[in-house]
């Protein structure tokens, strides 16, 4: 046989010996990575994830609205971020919450009903999360079985039960945290990537696409992004390294200015509701401490750090990056939970960094036993032993999800010391009961048919804002939360005050402090404010100074007290609720004195919060005359003054109040007025007089006909009409623009990252095929 033609027979033979060892190598990757998919799919409700029900549970009845008023609404004006009339008496929709994910909701509502397309976006990143790890381990580049098995190593993480709003895992996620989940996978992909990018100098756009698209999923998720991938390029030690990582992170913020510059700029806007820093620091990082039997229980849970102990001590001895970089990001994650000061960051929404990292490291510990030495002469040993690893991964979240028989012998410490116990006897995850709970609906409830019967009352009734007296009995409905859904199920003609994002509305404060004084059971979520008890008189005073004109009781108590006030007047009953009207409520209306200016009180912040509140639970007499930051030169200024109290006591107790100037105008007469979803108008007969517009203050409120808007307290407008038609809009800032400038920049960097690599190459190939043809010609010439 010619030598040629016996190379090419070897080197056939070879990849024939190759793809027989790579075989088994194949079928068990898919079956672990697809396994783990299919394993947190099955207990995710599958059937119910594709009906045509409207998902509740936790704060997903709520969100369900969201992407319904994106679709409608804020995309029809040709926007990301806007107003929304429907919550608060207005709010900044996705100024200060993520909206990619609703937007991936409105692209496949194009395709199917609305409700399913929600469903599927809220599982998409527990889905993702086995197949972004394996992703994750095969961009950096690790050996086999190392990828399967992180993929695996999801799965306790995933069905983790320790926390349940928190984020990244399944619980937190059916309680309305999917954003998070998104961001999560978006995060480890993005460390792939950027792994892979720093060792072939290619995917630079890929890189930062991903970085920008994890940040405005979630910002907190994508803590893991940033600090990750600052770390990875810090520990290459390499300027080259830096150079190639430089532009992705430039390019890939640049790419979130449209929303990150506000978000920044505008937080004084935004309300602290006081999260209260946790101070539990071992029983939060590890909870098996005070969870000793559930699905994160001890067993499970101690394993899991033993195993990342391995993978740790194995990256210290063999210089392995990823272990190491997982485990510096652990370790800042802890850090950062430990010291972060209180204040409206939460410091527990770090930890969620923290358990995927200790559950990455241990798919990779467990790999490294896997994969030791010895193994690694047996090829079918280790194939074997890969393929009992995933069995002990799949048996730790099977056993609390009931999938294994019930006499099955399993491991447990009682007190301190092991002991073998019966499966059936472990404690039962919660995670498929809840998962179905929510995707069956709201129409699966027991209370549906006194729910729907409320909505249609509802709808059936004048458009305009609507207060709920608040119990935890709620829950009935699917969850606290189904009051809120009231602009959805109307089709926006009655607005609910209270609704999700609390933070992201300056008028959250006063609509909780109204609810105190309306509700038997109030919620009072947030912390240091005056709350009184039950009292409708004085509670409805202020809804009508909110503009509020419905006001929805169902309790006895409450019921007797608005029965004898005559501000009240009953317009509609649904069994057990009573629908009343709100006597002379309106959303604009003419002010019969000139607002006080306060001279010394910050324009936003802690400062307004305390001016306002102690404005707000005064007497209700004193509405008359709203206290402003600023305001035309005729305004009379007063100054307030603050005294030192103790650091506990409620919002508003440490400022007191001037005495205002009564200084009387002759009022306007309002009418024709009209409501927007983003904008206010309506009719004056006299100009230069003050007109108070009943909805939420921000920057972005522009005025045709009328100076200002200036705010006032608690958190409304006031304009000064100079013609005798007013319009109010909300309109797009300097700020804004700058954001978008940023935004566009980051696209061009996109194009650049993309066309310059393809520029270069095509470069290079020319200048070498042109050197080639010249050598050539010189040679035929000589």
């Amino acid at each position: 046989m010619p030598p040629l033609d016996t190379a090419l027979a070897a080197a056939r033979a070879r990849r024939r010996a190759l793809r027989q060892r790579l075989r088994p190598r194949a079928v068990i990757t898919v079956v672990m990575v697809v396994g783990s998919v299919l394993l947190v799919l099955s207990q995710l409700a599958p059937r119910h994830v594709i009906s045509g029900t409207t998902p509740t549970g936790g704060d997903t009845g709520a969100h369900v609205w969201v992407g319904d008023f994106l679709k409608h609404h804020l995309l029809s004006h040709g926007r990301l971020t806007g107003w929304a009339p429907s919550w608060y008496a207005g709010f900044p929709l996705f100024v200060f919450y993520f909206v990619p994910p609703f937007l991936a909701m409105v692209g496949l509502s194009l395709v199917m009903p609305y409700v399913i397309a929600f469903k599927l976006v809220t599982v998409a990143g527990l889905l993702a999360l086995p197949v972004v790890a394996y992703a994750f381990g095969r961009l950096a580049g690790l050996a086999w079985p190392r990828p399967p098995l992180l993929a695996a190593a999801t799965l306790p993480f995933l069905f983790d039960q320790s926390y349940t709003i928190l984020g990244g895992n399944i619980a937190s996620t059916l309680a309305g945290e999917f954003a998070f989940s998104i961001s999560l996978a978006l995060s480890l992909l993005f460390l792939g990537v950027l792994i892979r990018g720093s060792d072939t100098g290619r995917h630079r756009p890929w890189a930062a696409g991903l970085l920008g698209l994890a940040i405005l999923c979630h910002v907190y998720a994508a803590i893991l992004a940033v600090v990750g991938g600052a770390l990875f390029v810090i520990s290459r030690r390499s300027w080259r390294a830096v150079r190639w990582a430089a532009p992705v992170f430039v390019v890939g913020g640049a790419l979130t200015g449209f929303w990150l510059l506000p978000f920044v700029l505008r937080l004084g806007y935004t309300t602290d509701m006081g999260w209260e820093k946790d101070t539990n620091y071992k029983e939060m990082l590890f909870p098996f401490l005070v969870h000793p039997a559930d699905g994160s229980g001890t067993p499970v849970f101690i394993g899991v750090l033993a195993l990342a102990a391995v993978a740790v001590l194995g990256g210290l001895l063999r210089r392995r990056r990823v272990p190491l970089l997982l485990t510096a990001i652990a370790a800042c994650s802890v850090v950062a939970f430990v010291v972060m000061p209180q204040n409206r960051l939460y410091n527990s929404r770090l930890l969620p960094v923290w358990f995927l990292c200790v559950h990455l490291l241990a798919g990779l510990g467990l790999a490294e036993l896997v994969s030791g030495a010895r193994l690694a002469r047996r090829r079918r040993l280790a194939l074997t032993s890969t393929i009992g690893a995933f069995g002990v991964v799949l048996l730790s979240v099977a056993v609390p999800l009931a999938l294994v028989p019930g006499w099955l012998p399993l491991p447990e410490l009682h007190h301190g010391r092991p002991r073998l116990v019966k499966a059936s006897r472990v404690e039962k995850s919660f995670v498929p009961d809840w998962a179905a709970e929510n995707y069956k609906g709201y129409e699966a409830a027991d209370a549906w048919p006194e729910y729907h019967r409320l909505m249609e009352t509802m709808g059936r009734l004048p458009c305009g804002r609507a207060m709920a007296e608040f119990s935890e009995s709620l829950e009935r409905y699917g969850t606290s939360t189904a009051l809120m859904l009231m602009p959805y199920w109307t089709h926006g003609c009655i607005d609910a005050m209270e609704g999700m994002y609390y933070e992201s509305a300056s008028t959250t404060p006063y609509h909780f402090l109204a609810e105190a004084e309306l509700s038997r059971t109030p919620s009072s979520p947030m912390r240091d404010l005056p709350y009184r008890g039950l009292d409708v008189a004085h509670g409805v005073q202020q809804l009508r100074l909110l503009g509020v004109r419905y006001y929805m009781s169902f309790s006895k108590a409450v019921y007797r007290q608005a029965s004898r006030d005559p501000q009240l007047r009953l317009v509609a009953t649904s069994k057990p609720w009573s629908i009343w009207e709100i006597e002379d409520s309106k959303v604009v209306e003419p002010l019969h004195y000139l607002p006080t200016v306060l001279t010394n009180v910050p324009k936003d912040g802690i400062g307004w919060l305390d001016a306002s509140v102690a404005a707000y639970t005064a007497d209700p007499s004193s509405f008359e005359i709203p206290f402003a930051v600023s305001g035309p030169r005729n305004w009379p200024r007063a100054e307030a003054t603050w005294s030192k109290v103790d650091k506990d006591a409620s919002r508003g107790a440490d400022i007191s109040l001037p005495e205002p100037a009564r200084l009387t105008v002759d009022p306007a007469t309002v009418s024709h007025v009209e409501l927007g979803d983003d904008r206010v108008s309506f009719d004056v007969d006299r100009l230069g007089t003050p007109v108070l517009v009943k909805v939420s203050y921000f920057p972005n409120w522009q005025v045709r006909g009328a100076d200002g808007p200036w705010r006032v307290t608690p958190n409304l407008m006031v304009v000064v009409p100079t013609a005798h038609h007013v319009s109010l809009h909300y309109g797009v800032t300097p700020v804004d623009k700058a954001g978008w400038l940023l935004t566009v920049l980051g696209v061009v960097g996109l194009l650049v990252l993309i066309v310059l690599p393809r520029w270069r190459r095509e470069q290079m190939t020319y200048w070498t095929s042109t050197k080639s043809r010249v050598s050539r010609i010189e040679a035929i010439r000589h």
